[in-house]
């Protein structure tokens, strides 16, 4: 019962219902543009590696961008920085919808915009969520975390429902042009938000923002904990996310289907998403957060092996909800453990680590994989990823009672020494 009364009151005021509304209908966007942009980079070239290029163009920035939007967000106006970077995010879509509606969009083109869009994107994850410990209670943080989780597991079931029916009648261009607006309504919630001035602006500057960057990446490394726990998330966002960033070949070459199935398989990953994010909100505590971090991303490698090995449409929907369930429990629980256990200092670069991982490492994952993709099939490079991740998985279970001795407890010091609540 406590465990539903803390996801209620982190659902319950102002605050959490302006911004997990904005972040809902902003994140239905995204999913209706991400399977429209994929379906136009395929109908452009009909190439698997062309797909791949495409995500690489979108997450890829975060490679170099998100160490320097952390940094940025534990030292200005969290919120303005959150609301003008959103606008970018809705210009890049009217400017890609425009291009495509005019007959002008080439692949040369959806590449640059794309990498605008990276950018846009790679400074708003981490405004918005270090904004997060100014809406709601600490107490009420891991169910408020897995709350926005689930506005992006239900935006992914929703968004593709849209966009399939959208782009079989009327094409790829209002799918993306939903976008823009969604974006732009986010970013109007967030200018409605009345954040505390002390949750709303980081630390007083007093270092160069790239001293701050490195800084940063010192806490992480050295965090008993952070480190270990970044490190294996990353590995699996590049073995295992790549099949779901490039999605359409799959969708023609493995199963014989069309945009339609597309946005099915996608919705299938949200459902799955959706399903676990309730289960782990339900749960209402920190204990166990961390063995659901790493058993969760082996979960997924298996559930990615067994939709690569089938061509039945209907096993491989069942495939695709399972791996959109683990990797929710995985990202949830990844999240949830930053979010608590990172000093506040530090919070804006340890949450821009994980954009980076969520962003660029599936980036290189669908680039690689597409590239074999051209050249050995997608089913025998997605399988070769997975058996790779199963040592990965294997480092981490080395790292188990450490991580969790350093991250379910209290946040750790600049130092990088934790203490047990």
């Amino acid at each position: 019962m406590a465990s539903s009364n803390a996801l209620a009151r982190a659902l319950s005021t102002r605050n959490s219902q302006l911004f997990f509304s904005g972040s809902m209908v902003a994140w239905t966007g995204l999913w209706m543009q991400r399977i429209a942009v994929s379906w136009l980079a395929w109908e452009l070239t009909g190439s698997a590696f062309w797909v791949g290029m495409v995500a690489f163009c979108d997450l890829a920035p975060a490679v170099l961008i998100s160490p320097l939007a952390g940094a940025m967000a534990d030292r200005v106006d969290r919120v303005k920085l959150a609301m003008w970077t959103q606008v970018a995010i809705a210009v890049q879509s009217v400017a890609v919808a425009g291009l495509t509606f005019s007959g002008h969009m080439t692949i040369t083109l959806l590449l640059v915009l794309e990498v605008c869009g990276g950018i846009a994107a790679s400074f708003a994850q981490p405004a918005r969520q270090t904004l997060m410990p100014g809406i709601v209670a600490r107490a009420d943080l891991p169910a408020a975390v897995a709350a926005n989780s689930l506005c992006f597991a239900v935006a992914r079931f929703i968004g593709p429902a849209i966009a399939g029916p959208v782009i079989a009648i009327w094409g790829v261009v209002p799918a993306i042009a939903g976008n823009a607006v969604g974006y732009m309504f986010a970013c109007l919630t967030i200018y409605l938000l009345r954040v505390d001035p002390k949750e709303r602006r980081g630390h007083p500057v007093s270092k160069s923002l790239g001293a701050e960057v490195v800084e940063g990446l010192r806490y992480a490394a050295r965090h008993p904990g952070l480190g270990p726990l970044l490190l294996y998330a990353a590995l699996g966002a590049l073995m295992l996310r790549g099949v779901q960033e490039i999605l359409p070949p799959f969708v023609e070459r493995l199963f014989g289907r069309g945009a339609e199935s597309l946005a099915i398989l996608t919705a299938c990953f949200g459902v799955g998403a959706l399903v676990t994010g309730l289960w782990v909100a339900s749960r209402g505590r920190l204990e166990g957060v961390v063995r659901l971090a790493v058993f969760g991303a082996l979960a997924q490698a298996i559930a990615t092996a067994g939709f690569v090995a089938t061509g039945y449409f209907p096993l491989g929907m069942l495939c695709a909800a399972l791996i959109g369930g683990f990797a929710s429990m995985h990202g949830i629980s990844v999240q949830t453990l930053l979010q608590s256990a990172t000093d506040p200092v530090y919070r804006g670069r340890m949450l821009s680590l994980w954009g980076l991982i969520t962003r660029a490492f599936p980036a290189l994952g669908a680039l690689a994989l597409g590239a074999a993709g051209e050249l050995f099939g997608l089913q025998w490079p997605t399988l070769v990823a997975v058996a790779v991740f199963l040592g990965v998985f294997a480092w981490g279970m080395t790292r188990l009672r450490r991580m969790e001795a350093a991250l379910e407890g209290t946040p750790a010091s600049p130092g990088g020494e934790t203490g047990r609540s």
